[in-house]
């Protein structure tokens, strides 16, 4: 049980160092915005054309959703699965019949029927498989961040982009997301006018805490937890919609800084269990970012302001919220409008200005609509199936 002493209070200096936002800083710094319109859509494999072979590396809680949501995708075929923890092959064996399981990465990298690989093993390990598969010539995804330091990332983005004729993407979810690159599309044409300032939060109740019955599990479960393994909250979660802001925004930051505490669950963890970030990009325009472990009020959102109107992105949709002497921009006469309080969004569903779409609510479920993660690794296969496409960094 957590208990509500005194937060332990890292200073400033020892939070970014511990922290991943130095990292951040770095990685985030590389490569350029990605084109909205680099994903076609609705393409379809031809006739005898085999999927991509996959193979997914480390299948705890992330994995196995990898490994799930690839069977969901008609130009993938999940055939291995490795882990270096038996009891989670004997799950996958239950979980994924008919799919071949390892302990040792390096035979699914020797197998020649293998196209690629999706590594979603702890971070710190992330370089060295990365590496590997590429030597095999295999095609890889490997979850966001791609390294716990920037000088591993450096290496990893050095050696992706050597690889000639093999593709690397890095777990990025938002880029690929329909909603988002309507989002996009929507600010860069200059509906919001000047951008302003941005903001967003990840609040969840949970510990980020596992236990295992093995003492040797438990320690290898929470790698999250210690400082000398892990980036904390600001790399592992708030790396997301730091992109997205990098990406929405157009340009590079320039500074981060940052404030993290232990707050309430205070089990002996050097990672900070609550952290507040901003991040500085050039012209003035800061993005704030909260990250709570303890509090789950309000969840998930991201909010960019502009001199006419500011866009909410929660939940796979958007709205918009208009200044009273911004300029009509026509079409806004048709769209669903949606109550927040006191203020009128404008929703910026794709529907949003067809009939039969006046009677949603804004908390209604599209039960159609596809997470985040389907669309990054259906980007990963068409690229595979259809590209290759350009790359977003070289």
């Amino acid at each position: 049980m957590p208990d509500h002493q005194s937060p332990e209070m890292n200073s400033r200096r020892d939070f970014i160092k511990k922290s991943s936002l130095g990292t951040l800083a770095g990685v985030l710094s590389m490569g350029e915005p990605l084109p909205v319109d680099v994903f076609p859509e609705n393409r379809i494999r031809e006739a005898g054309q085999a999927p991509m072979n996959c193979a997914v590396i480390g299948f705890g809680l992330w994995g196995r959703e990898i490994a799930a949501t690839l069977l969901r995708n008609e130009d993938a075929k999940l055939a291995t699965v490795c882990d270096n923890y038996q009891t989670m092959l004997r799950r996958a064996e239950r979980s994924l019949p008919g799919v071949a399981t390892t302990l040792e990465y390096a035979e699914v990298l020797n197998d020649p029927a293998i196209d690629a690989v999706f590594i979603a093993t702890p971070t710190h390990l992330h370089k060295q498989i990365v590496l590997d598969a590429l030597s095999a010539n295999k095609h890889v995804y490997c979850e966001a961040p791609i390294a716990a330091s920037i000088e591993d990332a450096r290496v990893i983005a050095h050696a992706a982009r050597d690889s000639d004729g093999l593709i690397f993407q890095s777990g990025i979810l938002y880029r690929t997301e329909p909603q988002f690159r309507s989002v996009f599309g929507f600010i860069r044409s200059g509906a919001i006018g000047m951008a302003v300032m941005a903001r967003a939060q990840y609040h969840v109740r949970e510990s980020w805490r596992r236990a295992s019955a093995s003492s040797e599990r438990a320690a290898a479960l929470n790698w999250r937890l210690e400082s000398d393994l892990s980036i904390g909250l600001a790399g592992e979660i708030g790396i997301q919609q730091y992109d997205t802001a990098r990406w929405i925004l157009g340009d590079r930051p320039t500074a981060v800084s940052g404030f993290g505490n232990v707050m309430y669950w205070r089990d002996g963890r050097e990672i900070p269990d609550v952290v507040q970030t901003v991040m500085e990009f050039p012209g003035g325009v800061n993005m704030m970012l909260d990250i709570s472990l303890v509090s789950s009020f309000d969840k998930m959102y991201d909010v960019f302001y502009g001199s006419d109107s500011s866009i909410v992105l929660r939940d796979g949709k958007a709205w918009m919220f208009k200044e009273v002497d911004a300029p009509m921009l026509g079409w806004e006469v048709y769209a669903r409008r949606d109550a927040f309080y006191t203020e009128t969004g404008i929703a910026l569903l794709a529907n949003a200005t067809k009939l039969d779409a006046l009677s949603q609510k804004a908390t209604d479920v599209d039960p159609n609509a596809e997470t985040a993660l389907f669309h990054a690794l259906k980007a990963f296969t068409d690229n595979f199936i259809f590209g290759p496409y350009a790359p977003e960094a070289d």
